[in-house]
């Protein structure tokens, strides 16, 4: 709720000989003592107010009065209380008057209605001019440096002024949000949880659980109902094993389906002023989530396939197949196909997953930041879609000849890496066809503003000698 300007104005006649501006805080707990902290090294006189202050003197370095001397002498005053305490700060309207007021309070749980705490501490004091800030930086963040920025807001653009001065000093990047009436906006930010992630780990939960429960069915679940073979060994590593780089390639599918889906939407319509459907936005707003989520799979694949020979169940099969050979007479045991085929699949397996890491590094802030659009772009686009490619031969290789084996269809469902390859080819295609040189010229047309019912149309005038005729 805006409050109308006033005009009572407040003379600052606490400046110190050097000029400095005095800081009051309301309030001892942690963010009040890292606060305090950050503000003295910053060069600031602080002064913190307590009900008791003689119970509170050995855990500050700085001053602690009461109240309403902090409240008095400061020129900006820090609410560092908690919101259903507010009440007790009444006694101190008159000393706050025309004092800048910065609300650091959250809420206990995400509020969609208000009004805010920010809100509530306007209307008790009302010739205060109250300014949202500080609540997305905890304490720790105060005591380390400045690895965060504050949002702030405010309906007095002087008293938000002086608060952004006051954050630059202290080392953090401000944010003006807007009037106080968005400040439960700003209250509800610190109390999501990973909102951006939910939908990307939650779908990766499903596909995890889903491919586990098909290899399971193939892999442990048949030969036991059919032969009375005992597998269930093979849930804890092997089965997870297997499961993981399936989700991997289907995950780094989902990274480049949209784009496809936004190019094709975009071709069908013939402009690019035409806003795409929600669920498509919200999906390529999730592509780097979904991209993250697929590497993490692809390295525990990697781990995992590297513990794979350490499994006790694995020592006992190779002294198998040794007395096996023994009891055979085979002297050498060497096969051509198989040997090609693994050192085929490892070595693009490599590839696609250094390929991956590539994608991971660049996704972070700290490294995009440092390439412009064009490199960036050929990295998380053209580079992308190579490791889309050497991860579907990956999975290819490890097919080889599989797909034509019956007795690999086991409760006659086809075998897992066929269901996988299913997405990325249909990706891979839909990718081969945005190449051809006519739909990638119109696709760039297009993209430069180009719109299928607003363009010139020019209309061939017939030769004079051809009129006559």
């Amino acid at each position: 709720m805006p409050r109308p300007l006033t005009t009572h104005t407040h003379t600052h006649n606490t400046q110190t000989q050097k000029g400095e501006r005095v800081v009051g805080i309301l309030g001892t707990g942690d963010f009040s003592r890292s606060l305090a902290r950050r503000l003295v090294a910053s060069g600031y006189i602080v002064l913190v107010g307590s009900r008791t202050p003689k119970r509170f003197v050995s855990l500050f370095p700085e001053e602690v009065t009461s109240q309403i001397d902090a409240a008095s002498q400061a020129d900006i005053v820090f609410i560092a209380v908690c919101p259903e305490h507010h009440s007790t700060l009444s006694d101190l309207k008159q000393a706050l008057a025309g004092k800048t007021l910065v609300d650091v309070s959250n809420g206990l749980r995400i509020s969609q209605y208000g009004p805010s705490n920010a809100e509530l501490l306007a209307d008790r004091f009302p010739e205060s001019w109250v300014v949202k800030g500080f609540n997305t930086i905890s304490a720790w963040s105060l005591q380390m440096g400045p690895r965060d920025g504050s949002k702030q807001v405010g309906d007095n653009s002087k008293a938000k002024i002086s608060v952004m001065e006051l954050c630059r000093r202290m080392g953090f990047i401000p944010v003006d949000m807007g009037l106080l009436s968005s400040s439960l906006e700003i209250e509800n930010l610190p109390l999501y949880l990973f909102p951006s992630w939910r939908v990307p780990v939650l779908g990766t939960l499903a596909l995890f659980i889903f491919f586990y429960l098909y290899n399971f069915i193939q892999d442990i679940l048949q030969p036991y109902v059919t032969a009375g073979k005992n597998f269930f060994y093979k849930m804890p590593i092997e089965t997870v094993n297997v499961t993981l780089p399936s989700v991997a390639l289907v995950l780094l599918s989902l990274v480049y389906l949209p784009g496809l889906c936004a190019a094709f939407l975009q071709l069908w319509l013939g402009t690019k002023y035409k806003r795409f459907p929600d669920w498509l936005d919200q999906w390529l707003t999730m592509r780097k989530q979904l991209g993250l989520c697929s590497f993490l799979c692809s390295v525990l694949h990697a781990i995992y396939s590297l513990c794979l020979p350490m499994r006790k169940s694995a020592r006992y099969e190779l002294l198998n197949n040794i007395l096996l050979s023994v009891n055979d007479g085979v002297e050498i045991s060497w096969d051509d196909e198989k040997v090609w085929r693994m050192e085929l699949y490892l070595s693009v397996g490599i590839m696609a997953l250094g390929l991956l890491s590539l994608l991971a590094i660049t996704s972070l802030p700290s490294v995009a930041n440092t390439v412009n659009w064009r490199e960036f772009s050929f990295v998380q686009s053209t580079l992308g879609y190579c490791a889309l490619a050497m991860a579907t031969i990956h999975t290819l290789l490890f097919g080889w000849n599989r797909a034509f084996i019956p007795a690999q269809y086991r409760f006659f469902l086809p075998p897992t890496f066929l269901l996988v390859l299913i997405l990325p080819f249909l990706v891979l295609l839909g990718r081969l066809a945005l190449l051809v040189p006519c739909v990638a010229q119109r696709l760039r047309q297009i993209r430069r503003g180009w719109e299928k019912s607003h363009h010139i149309r020019f209309t061939l005038v017939k030769p004079l000698q051809a009129i006559k005729n």
